[in-house]
C-alpha cells in the first residue's frame, strides 16, 4: 500500500476535504425530514456540531447559547477563564494587539496560574444557564480537574492533548491512566487527538465513549508547519471511523467519532460526515459569531506555549449571530453561515434519512470540485474564492 517516494521508502496517499465529492444516489428526501440528532453517552443532542475548546470561542454565556440552540460548546480550563476574575479584560488585550505582539502577549497572558475556584464557578455559570456543562483540560492534569469538574455537575468532560495516546512515556510527570479514569469518572469521557486505525482503536478499548479526531487542521492552528506531523481530514476520518465499526462489532459498544477541525464551510461539515464522522468540532466557523468572546479573532489552544508554540491569533470576523451561523437565514453566499440548513440539504440531496446513512455516501476523489466552472467567482473573489 502507497507510492515510492524514494529507494525503499513507501508513502500512502492521504486526502483532505478539496479533494473529495459526494455523490448522490437514488433517492432525494425531504430536507426538513431528515434526522441529524448524535448521542454521547446517554445524551442525545439535534444539532451535531461542538464549538471547539478555545478562548476565542467559548465562555459560558456562549456555551449558554449554543446548548439552547442544540449543540454544544466545550469550555477550556487550561485557558483565561479559569486563570482570570475577569477574562473579557484580558480577551480585549489579546483582540486589539498588533499582529506582531500578538503571540508575545497570549504567551504572557497564560503564565497567570490556574485558580481551582474557578472552575467550579463556570460550570456553574453554565449550568445555571440551563445548558449541559461540557470543559476540557490536557491529560496532566486531568485526574485533578476532573473531579473537581464532576462535584460541580460537568455533564461531559474531554481530555484533549496535540496528539494523544493509550501509552505515553514520561519520567518528569505521571501519565494519565485512561482505563482508570474512565472508570473513576461517572460521565461521559472525550480524548483526542488521534489520526489513526491503532490509535483510535487502542483508546476505545479504555472505555472512552467519543473520539476527537485531527492534528493540525484548524484555521489557528501551525503544528502541522512547526512539528511537520498530520494527516489530511478525509483519512483520518476514514480510518479512525473503520476503528469505531471494528470495536463496535467486538464489543458492541458505540464510541462515537468527532472529526474536530479542518471544516471552513458547510460543505465540508457534510463531507466530514460522509467519511464517517457522527459529529463534528470547529473553531473558525464559531468565532464568526457575534456572541463568541473573541469579538471576530482567535487563537489556537498551544498559542500560549511559552518555547514552542504551535498556534497562532487569527481574525476571522463577526459575520452573524450564533442562530445564523447555525441555521440561518445566510447573509452570505460563502457556506459559512446556515451549517445546519447545508447539512439537512446535503442529506436529503444524498437521500440519507440520518448520520449513520450519511456515513455510507459514495465519496469520489474530485481535486478539481472547487475550480470547476468556478472562474468568473475566482476572478471577482466572490462565493466560493472568497
Amino acid at each position: 500500500m502507497g507510492m515510492w517516494i524514494g529507494i525503499g521508502r513507501k508513502a500512502r496517499r492521504s486526502y483532505g476535504f478539496d479533494e473529495i465529492a459526494l455523490v448522490p444516489g437514488s433517492v432525494t428526501i425531504n430536507p426538513n425530514e431528515v434526522d441529524t440528532k448524535w448521542k454521547l453517552g446517554n445524551l442525545e443532542f439535534e444539532v451535531p456540531i461542538l464549538a471547539a475548546a478555545m478562548d476565542g470561542v467559548v465562555d459560558a454565556k456562549f456555551a449558554i447559547e449554543m446548548g439552547k440552540l442544540g449543540g454544544l460548546a466545550v469550555l477550556n480550563l487550561e485557558g483565561v477563564q479559569t486563570r482570570y476574575e475577569n477574562p473579557e479584560e484580558v480577551i480585549e488585550r489579546i483582540v486589539t494587539a498588533s499582529p506582531e505582539k500578538a503571540t508575545e502577549l497570549v504567551q504572557s497572558v497564560y503564565l497567570e496560574p490556574i485558580k481551582e475556584e474557578l472552575i467550579s464557578r463556570r460550570i456553574e455559570e453554565i449550568k445555571k444557564g440551563g445548558c449541559v456543562a461540557v470543559v476540557s483540560s490536557i491529560p496532566q492534569r486531568a485526574e485533578r480537574f476532573g473531579k473537581i469538574a464532576e462535584e460541580a455537575g460537568v455533564d461531559i468532560f474531554v481530555v484533549q492533548a496535540t496528539v494523544t495516546t493509550k501509552k505515553h512515556i514520561s519520567v518528569e510527570y505521571k501519565s494519565l491512566d485512561f482505563e482508570k479514569f474512565c472508570k473513576e469518572i461517572s460521565i461521559p469521557i472525550v480524548v483526542g487527538n488521534c489520526v489513526t486505525y491503532e490509535t483510535a482503536l487502542e483508546l476505545m478499548e479504555t472505555g472512552i465513549d467519543a473520539l476527537l479526531v485531527g492534528i493540525g487542521p484548524g484555521a489557528a492552528c501551525t503544528t502541522r508547519g512547526v512539528l511537520g506531523i498530520g494527516v489530511p481530514q478525509v483519512t483520518a476520518t476514514c480510518d479512525t471511523a473503520a476503528a469505531r465499526d471494528f470495536y463496535y462489532k467486538q464489543h458492541r459498544r458505540y464510541v462515537s467519532i468527532i472529526t474536530d477541525g479542518g471544516m471552513v464551510s458547510g460543505g465540508d461539515i457534510c463531507k466530514a460526515f460522509a467519511c464517517g464522522a457522527d459529529a463534528v468540532m470547529v473553531g473558525s466557523a464559531l468565532a464568526r459569531a457575534k456572541e463568541a468572546p473573541g469579538k471576530g479573532y482567535h487563537w489556537g489552544m498551544a498559542t500560549p506555549d511559552v518555547n514552542l508554540p504551535r498556534g497562532t491569533r487569527i481574525h476571522v470576523g463577526a459575520t452573524g449571530s450564533l442562530r445564523e451561523i447555525l441555521f440561518g437565514p445566510a447573509k452570505v453566499n460563502d457556506g459559512s453561515q446556515n451549517l445546519m440548513g447545508a447539512l439537512r440539504t446535503s442529506m436529503g440531496a444524498l437521500g440519507a434519512r440520518n448520520i449513520r446513512e450519511m456515513q455510507l455516501t459514495e465519496v469520489i476523489i474530485a481535486p478539481a470540485i472547487q475550480t470547476e466552472g468556478k472562474v468568473f467567482q475566482t476572478v471577482q473573489k466572490v462565493g466560493m474564492a472568497r
